[in-house]
Parts: C-alpha cells; structure tokens; sequence
C-alpha cells in the first residue's frame, strides 16, 4: 500500500474508548445483580433485573460493543466471579435450568445492536421498543425454553408456559431500558457507528 488508509475497509480496531465503554456496561449488568434474585414458578429459574442490562447495552453501544460487555460479563462469571443475582458464578448457572437463559444473553444483544444500528441516530420508540423485545425477549425465551428442555425434565409445552412469569417483568425491562437508550442517542447521536 501507498499508506493511504482505505475508507471502505471495516473498521476492527477497538479503541480504549470502547473498551471503556465495554467495561462500564459489563460493569452495569454485574451491578443489577446486586439487588437479588427472585425465584417463583416451578422452572427453578430466577426473575433478576440483569436482563436490563443486556438489554440496554447493545441498545446504546450497538452490536460490536453491546455484545462485547455482555460476553465480557459472561466470561467473568465462567472463571468464577460470583456476578449474576444472588452471588452466582457462570457455572452454577450454566450447570443448572438457568442455562439456557444465560447462554441467549450473547445472541440477544447482538440481535438487538444490528437491528438498533438501523434505527440511529433517530432511534424512534416504537421500532425500537420491538427490537429491544425481539431480542430480549423472544430470543432469551427461545434459549431460555432450550436450556429448559436440556437442563430439566420439563416437557416443551411446561418448558415454553416456563417463561410466562418472566414476562410482565421483561417487558418493563424493554420499556426501561428503550427509554434509557433514546435519551442517549438523543444526546449522543453518534455512539453507534456504522
């Protein structure tokens, strides 16, 4: 090359501004854990508030990103760190029902960063309400609903009707966590970066 940087090329590079952001938002999940976890139905499966950060992380930071602090967290809690609600660590939740739940967390925020990242810098509520559920919610169940059928002796009807307690709560999450995020972009039109 003539060292004329080309334009088109994609851009992989991660800045320490992202990894500061990476950093803070795999921080954020971790610290949702704190307030506990609630465990109600017969899935065994705890209701927590950390979805809300798995949702609000590639909401704000995008695909790249956004799934970049989920994985960080995740991997956090595999070697041990007792990060997920009620002191967990990764492999109690990976050896147990909540399997499914945790595992869905990577491909729901990179759902919700892609389909985000044609919504910026606009960003209006009600498409991004549906992305924020599609993948917080639908794509966290259908994981959820196969760690189930893995992890427990529940039959697919029991393992999907699993997930109804989980709903009133998520779709607040959804809620939250679309509202958060429009008044980031609104004040930070180019955090996500195409």
């Amino acid at each position: 090359m003539n060292g004329v940087e080309d334009s088109r090329a994609p851009k992989t590079r991660i800045t320490a501004r992202d990894m500061a952001q990476i950093a803070v938002f795999a921080a954020l999940i971790a610290a949702l854990g704190l307030p506990g976890a609630i465990t109600v139905g017969f899935s065994g499966v705890p209701i927590t508030v950390q979805t809300l950060g798995v949702i609000l992380a590639p909401a704000v930071l995008g695909a790249r990103k956004g799934t970049a602090a989920v994985a960080v967290f995740i991997a956090l809690t595999i070697i041990g760190l007792p990060l997920l609600s009620g002191g967990r660590t990764g492999l109690t939740a990976l050896a147990g029902p909540s399997a499914g739940y945790l595992v869905g967390w990577i491909p729901a925020a990179l759902v919700i960063g892609l389909l985000t990242a044609r919504i910026v810098p606009k960003y209006p509520l009600v498409p991004a309400l549906l992305i924020n559920a599609a993948g917080g919610i639908a794509v966290i169940y259908l994981f959820g609903t196969l760690g189930l059928l893995l992890r427990t002796d529940l039959g697919v009807l029991a393992a999907i009707q699993a997930n109804g307690v989980f709903l009133p709560g998520d779709l607040l999450k959804v809620v939250v966590a679309t509202i958060v995020a429009k008044g980031v972009h609104r004040a930070y039109p180019g955090l996500i970066r195409g």
